[in-house]
């Protein structure tokens, strides 16, 4: 993986490749490169590093016009030219850029080594350019569906042959693929981003689909051969949503959006005055829904950390058995799914392999399978029986904030929907869903303690080791506001569930070790304030994320950082923020890449 573009139209196809790839950075890479196909033959150019460093070296006054482009992120091989994409067979004849893992590449390529084959990098995606050559029989699309018959794993692949210019294969299995449709032209992408800024009609490819593309159309098939008629769909983003419009960086561009998202995410769905919610996305499965016995939420990463307060909002609000499985453990365990099971996929891109793996694993075991998503089109939402959009606008800033926030409030109407159709009193709805309501102001009030966040992290910013502490719907924010630090600033951090530190974590308290409790009024308020107690005791400086009004814990605490008061299922919606924001400074303090941190992808596509 990282990120594929392709052009085939009547423009020179360079400006369009690049964009494209500059489009795609955010979701992480390592290096990149370009196939541009002329007249008698294929020019490759690509560089481990930026794209910037790649920009540098092309021949921008290329005429071709069909070519295709790769930001990878190296798993097989490592980070440098060689390895970079596009590959090419020994002859230079074809060139492939993929997106996935072949799983039986070692095999292939002792196989083509003994047909007399040379390689030159350490790539599985190489074994395909090679294998492709290999069977060429005139006709590239032919050829590589032949090929993909023989290749076990994932793949999103597009290839090009010097014999056939003005055509581009493409292909997909567990790696999202899809094509924009222009005037004359079509962008072959493996994300919507790349061709906003040429259309908005898109085509999106199916798991063992086939598309020929080439100026006069599209012709999509499966690997059978029979052909598919595809329906054109519209993006629902804007060039504007992905553009940094006037931020240093997206993602305090993109945490900054969060009142205004989430009021977009709320929008039509509830109705406080009635105590009403309308979740049109789950309305054919409603009855099956409300009669579950069981839920199990599965996710990875911070969607795993929205999964965790889901937990508690559909046990507390709608009393059902609820349970969070880490989506890359799921369908390797022999999970149990008895009748009345319902498993909910979150995913912000729709595309997490890991979570739309455990969610096929979930419906061939019967179950009943839901999506939250982000993106509209993704491949968990066609997955799915049902599910629901965050509707929270593009994430292109790596570490997730605002589709964290989406998430939790997504959950949190499904399990007050829920609630009012099992137990849940209309007067008890219309409290929760008024106070919901009010959420997207209280975002926009707690930004405003942006520069309180900054000095938080100029104060400790140089400690190698932060706890993070929380109890009850708490414990899943410390865990998420342990990531940011760790994803973004390099920081390592741990979260915790409070109670849990005097059970061995505590042995790694020092003098001036950085301790964030959420630390608001609640259930378990006076628990957590015996437990910033026993830090300070042990001379840990303590970081309050407190509820407005409580003066006491400014007496305990080294910094507090207020935010307003609410429900208690709904504080980790607001809790979030400031923990966010420390980490967002903490790595501009340390001069780190907040957008593109190391070693990291926005939609993780291989296992």
């Amino acid at each position: 993986m990282c990120g594929i573009i392709g052009y085939v139209g009547t423009k020179q196809a360079l400006p369009i490749l690049l964009e494209g790839l500059k489009r795609l950075e955010y979701r992480g890479y390592d290096s990149a490169g370009v196939a541009l196909v002329g007249d008698d033959a294929i020019r490759i150019t690509k560089s481990a590093g930026r794209i910037s460093v790649l920009e540098q070296i092309l021949k921008h006054d290329d005429q071709a016009v069909t070519g295709i482009a790769h930001t990878r992120w190296a798993t097989h091989g490592a980070p440098n030219d060689i390895n970079a994409h596009p590959h090419t067979d020994q002859s230079g004849r074809f060139a492939v850029v993929h997106n996935g893992i072949i799983e039986n590449h070692y095999t292939l390529r002792t196989y083509l080594q003994n047909e007399g084959v040379t390689f030159k990098s350490d790539t599985d995606t190489e074994v395909l350019g090679q294998l492709i050559a290999l069977l060429y029989d005139g006709d590239l699309e032919e050829t590589v569906r032949k090929a993909l018959h023989e290749v076990r794993g994932t793949y999103g692949i597009a290839v090009v042959c010097r014999d056939e210019p003005g055509v581009i294969v493409a292909a997909k299995r567990g790696s999202p693929l899809l094509v924009g449709i222009g005037k004359g032209e079509y962008i072959v992408a493996s994300d919507a981003s790349a061709i906003l800024a040429h259309t908005s009609q898109v085509v999106y490819l199916e798991d063992d689909e086939m598309v020929c593309v080439s100026a006069n159309g599209i012709r999509t098939t499966t690997l059978e051969d029979i052909p598919v008629t595809k329906k054109i769909q519209e993006i629902e983003w804007t060039l504007d949503q992905i553009e940094l419009g006037g931020h240093e960086h997206f993602m305090i561009k993109e945490i900054h959006e969060q009142g205004a998202a989430l009021k977009t995410c709320m929008r039509g769905r509830i109705d406080p005055e009635k105590g009403t919610i309308h979740l049109g996305g789950i309305a054919d499965v409603a009855r099956e829904l409300t009669r579950a016995k069981r839920i199990i939420l599965t996710a990875c990463g911070t969607a795993w950390h929205a999964g965790l307060v889901g937990e508690y909002l559909m046990e507390e609000l709608a009393r059902i058995p609820c349970e969070v499985e880490y989506a890359s453990e799921f369908r390797y365990r022999n999970p149990i799914i008895e009748d009345g099971t319902v498993v909910i996929a979150i995913s912000q891109s729709g595309e997490t392999a890991d979570t739309l793996a455990a969610l096929e694993e979930a419906k061939q075991r019967g179950a009943l399978a839901l999506g939250v998503v982000n993106v509209v089109g993704s491949s968990i939402a066609r997955t799915t029986d049902a599910g629901i959009y965050l509707h929270v606008g593009p994430e292109i800033g790596v570490a997730s904030t605002k589709a964290f926030s989406g998430q939790v409030v997504v959950l949190s109407m499904l399990a007050c929907y829920l609630g009012r159709r099992r137990h849940m009193s209309q007067p008890g709805a219309e409290q929760f869903l008024t106070a919901l309501e009010r959420i997207p102001e209280q975002v926009t009030t707690i930004l405003e303690q942006n520069d309180a966040c900054r000095k938080v992290a100029e104060t400790y910013v140089d400690r190698d080791n932060w706890l993070y502490l929380g109890r009850g719907y708490q414990y899943p924010v410390a865990l998420e506001g342990a990531l940011k630090l760790k994803e973004i600033s390099y920081i390592h951090a741990e979260g915790l569930p409070a109670a849990e530190m005097k059970h061995g974590p505590i042995a790694l308290i020092t003098d001036d070790m950085p301790v964030v409790f959420i630390a608001t009024r609640g259930s378990q308020y006076e628990k957590i304030i015996s437990n910033i107690e026993e830090v300070r005791s042990r001379g840990g400086r303590v970081i309050a994320i407190a509820t407005e009004g409580d003066h006491h814990i400014s007496q305990l605490a080294e910094s507090v950082i207020y935010i307003p008061d609410t429900l208690e299922p709904l504080q980790p919606i607001l809790t979030v923020i400031p923990l966010q924001l420390i980490a967002y400074h903490a790595a501009l303090l340390r001069g780190c890449n907040v957008d593109k941190p190391r070693n990291l992808a926005k939609s993780v596509t291989v296992e």
